[in-house]
C-alpha cells in the first residue's frame, strides 16, 4: 500500500480503531513496541491481530477499506462493524491457509482464478493513466458528436398493448367484442389473453402492456416480449388508442394489437449527449491502454500456438472433459 496516499485514511482508522478507548487526546506513541494499542514510528505496522504466526496490521486493515467503494466503506463507521471486518479478514486468512495445506492452491481452476485476479490488477493499473470522463478535451467530445450524429437521433417509439390468443377465430371474436364495446379492453385482456402476465393487477389502461418499440429495422427498438410481426403491425396504426382491425400472427399465436402511446422522434443536442460521449471516450481510452500493454507483453514474450493441437480439442456439452 502507498503510505503517502493512505495517510489520511490511516489516521482516521487509528483514531477510530485504536484510539476509541483513549481519553484526552491522540493515542500514545512508542518506539519500543510498548503496550497494546500504543503506536510505533510506523502506524501502518501496528499489529491488530495475530493468527498463528501470521499478523494482520493496521496497514492491511486500511488497505481492505480502501479497496471498497464509498458506500460499502460507510458500513464500517460503527465500532462493532469494524470488528466484524477484522473478523472477516481473520477468517479469510485461516481458510486460505487451510486451503494451501489441503493443496487447493495447486488446483488448475484455482490457479486460473488467481491469474485472472492478478490480470485484473495489472489492467486496472494500465487504465489508471487514461483520462476520466471530465478530463476528455472538449474538442474530442465535439468531434465525436459531429461524426456520430445519427447515434443521437431518437426515433419515434410506440407503446404496445396486446391481447394474445391461441387461434385466429378467438382473435376475431375479441375484435368483434371491441367493436361493440371499445371500453372493454381491460376486461378482455384478463378474461381472454393467454399471455402469462395478463392477470396482473394493473390499471385497465395498462392491461396487456408489452412496453415500447421503435420502428422495424432499428436495433435499439428490440423488445423481447414483442415479435417482429407485432412490432411492424403497431406502426401501421394511425392514432393512440386505436386497435389494429386485424389480428397479427406471430409464433403460432394471434395478437390483437392496441397503440397505447407514443413518443415523437427527437435529435439530442451536444449538451444533451455530452456526458454519455465523455464516458464512452474515457472507456475507449482506457481500453486502448489495456491493448497497448498486451501488445507490449506479446512482443516481450513471444507467443507460439500449436494450431494442430488446438484443432484436436473437442468441447463436450454434457459436462465431460475434452
Amino acid at each position: 500500500m502507498d503510505r503517502h496516499l493512505a495517510a489520511p485514511l490511516t489516521l482516521a482508522v487509528l483514531g477510530a480503531v485504536l484510539g476509541s478507548g483513549c481519553k484526552g487526546g491522540a493515542p500514545r506513541s512508542t518506539t519500543d513496541g510498548g503496550a497494546p494499542g500504543a503506536l510505533g514510528p510506523d502506524p501502518s505496522a501496528q499489529v491488530l491481530a495475530r493468527v498463528g504466526d501470521r499478523t494482520i496490521t493496521l496497514g492491511d486493515y486500511v488497505a481492505a477499506l480502501e479497496h471498497m467503494d464509498e458506500f460499502d466503506r460507510m458500513r464500517y463507521q460503527a465500532s462493532e462493524r469494524r470488528k466484524e471486518l477484522l473478523d472477516e479478514m481473520i477468517d479469510v486468512m485461516l481458510l486460505a491457509d487451510e486451503a494451501r495445506e489441503q493443496g487447493y492452491d495447486k488446483d488448475p481452476a484455482t490457479q486460473q482464478e488467481i491469474r485472472e485476479i492478478v490480470r485484473d490488477a495489472v489492467l486496472k493499473k494500465a487504465r489508471a493513466s487514461a483520462p476520466a470522463p471530465n478530463d476528455v478535451p472538449e474538442s474530442e467530445v465535439r468531434a465525436y458528436f459531429e461524426a456520430h450524429k445519427a447515434d443521437f437521433h431518437d426515433p419515434e417509439r410506440r407503446r404496445i398493448s396486446a391481447i394474445v390468443l391461441a387461434s385466429e377465430p378467438a382473435a376475431n371474436a375479441v375484435l368483434d367484442a371491441l367493436k361493440r364495446s371499445p371500453g372493454s379492453w381491460g376486461e378482455l385482456v384478463r378474461s381472454k389473453s393467454i399471455d402469462s402476465k395478463a392477470k396482473a393487477a394493473v390499471p385497465p389502461e395498462l392491461a396487456g402492456d408489452l412496453g415500447f418499440v421503435s420502428p422495424p429495422g432499428d436495433p435499439r427498438g428490440i423488445n423481447a416480449r414483442v415479435p417482429e410481426e407485432v412490432r411492424a403491425a403497431v406502426f401501421t396504426i394511425a392514432n393512440v388508442g386505436d386497435v389494429l382491425p386485424r389480428a397479427a400472427e406471430a409464433n403460432r399465436k394471434y395478437y390483437v394489437v392496441k397503440l397505447a402511446g407514443k413518443t415523437e422522434p427527437q435529435n439530442r443536442s451536444l449538451e444533451d449527449a455530452e456526458r454519455s460521449i465523455r464516458v464512452k471516450l474515457a472507456q475507449d481510452k482506457a481500453h486502448e491502454k489495456e491493448l497497448a500493454l498486451i501488445e507490449q507483453l506479446r512482443k516481450q514474450y513471444p507467443v507460439r500456438i500449436d494450431e494442430a493441437a488446438l484443432a484436436q480439442v473437442k468441447v463436450d456439452m454434457d459436462g465431460g472433459h475434452p
